[in-house]
């Protein structure tokens, strides 16, 4: 049986280890640490720890004061808040300034469900994508969440972290190497290239066996980083397949996306259909109920794959 692991649980589990190793490490927190589980780095280093209270613009200031101080600071507050209210300073406190502050928004995407639609952001990774300086990582698990958050601390830069709160399965392994701005190859195809990002890369593996069932073999890949986009992997499996899909549990305007549609549209066109949230806010549910209801299933990516590449929908 696969394993049920929360996002967030990694996330946790990686700032506890480089506390250890990193004395410049800090973590700054609005007023949510029990939900973000930075509670945790806080009973180990509570020298480190700061809790700015709910005020998202202040505490990404204060971020960016404690990267010109020599700190690392990881800020955390709930992405629909952090990414909306405090765009401004991560704007110019952060990006424009080129400041070493990694954003980290929880509470992300439909693990959100259950507080309703002002608090589920489906727009969060095209806000984000949208700021010069800044990278972006969507891990799709736990495991690969504790990867994102050792390669955003070692790397020189604004870093935006999108971090689930709720149990997904973990599908990543321990030997999958992790390195921003490179996508990963799972599965070779030679009739469709499925293209995940985030916890649909789980949908896409059953989606993937499924149609190998059909007669139709999909290539893999998983785009945990967005920005900067691995260009060079999405044009060789493109070149080869001859069709795209992409998969994101976020808004297809801005995400993943759009972002693979302006690597096709300027250097190699091909079909591309893309599977998100259809320009629209999010309801109140669980989790799962939401994933149906935005039809992110591999139900739906089945049937898109095979639209594509002209064979027979299997009802």
């Amino acid at each position: 049986m696969t394993k049920m692991e929360a996002p967030r649980q990694g996330f946790a589990n990686a700032l506890i280890k480089l506390g250890k190793e990193h004395k410049d490490l800090v973590v700054l927190d609005a007023d949510c640490a029990k939900s973000n589980m930075t509670n945790l780095f806080k009973a180990e280093y509570p020298e480190r720890f700061f809790n700015i209270g709910i005020s998202e613009c202040d505490i990404v200031g204060t971020g960016a004061g404690m990267a010109v101080a020599g700190k690392v600071p990881f800020v955390n507050a709930y992405a629909n808040f952090l990414t909306g209210r405090a765009f401004d300073q991560m704007r110019i406190s952060v990006c424009y300034s080129d400041k070493n502050v990694k954003i980290c928004g929880h509470n992300a995407g439909t693990s959100a469900a259950q507080e309703g639609a002002t608090h589920l952001p489906l727009e969060d990774i095209s806000l984000m994508r949208s700021l010069p300086n800044m990278t972006v990582i969507v891990p799709a698990d736990s495991l690969e969440m504790e990867k994102a958050v050792e390669a955003a601390y070692n790397f020189e830069g604004p870093v935006y972290l999108r971090v689930g709160k709720l149990p997904v399965p973990v599908v990543t392994k321990p030997e999958d190497k992790f390195e921003i701005g490179k996508a990963i190859k799972y599965r070779d195809g030679s009739d469709v290239t499925l293209i995940s990002t985030g916890i649909m890369l789980d949908e896409t593996f059953k989606a993937a066996e499924e149609l190998a069932k059909q007669g139709v073999e999909a290539e893999v890949l998983h785009i945990h980083t967005i920005k900067p986009i691995d260009k060079e992997a999405i044009l060789a499996s493109a070149t080869k397949t001859g069709k795209v899909v992409t998969v994101e549990e976020h808004s297809i305007i801005g995400g993943l996306g759009s972002a693979v549609a302006e690597v096709l549209a300027e250097n190699h066109p091909v079909p591309l259909r893309r599977i998100g949230t259809n320009d629209r806010f999010g309801v109140s549910g669980k989790m799962d109920e939401l994933l149906d209801l935005f039809e992110l299933r591999a139900a739906r990516i089945i049937k898109t794959a095979n639209e594509l590449v002209g064979a027979k929908v299997n009802n």
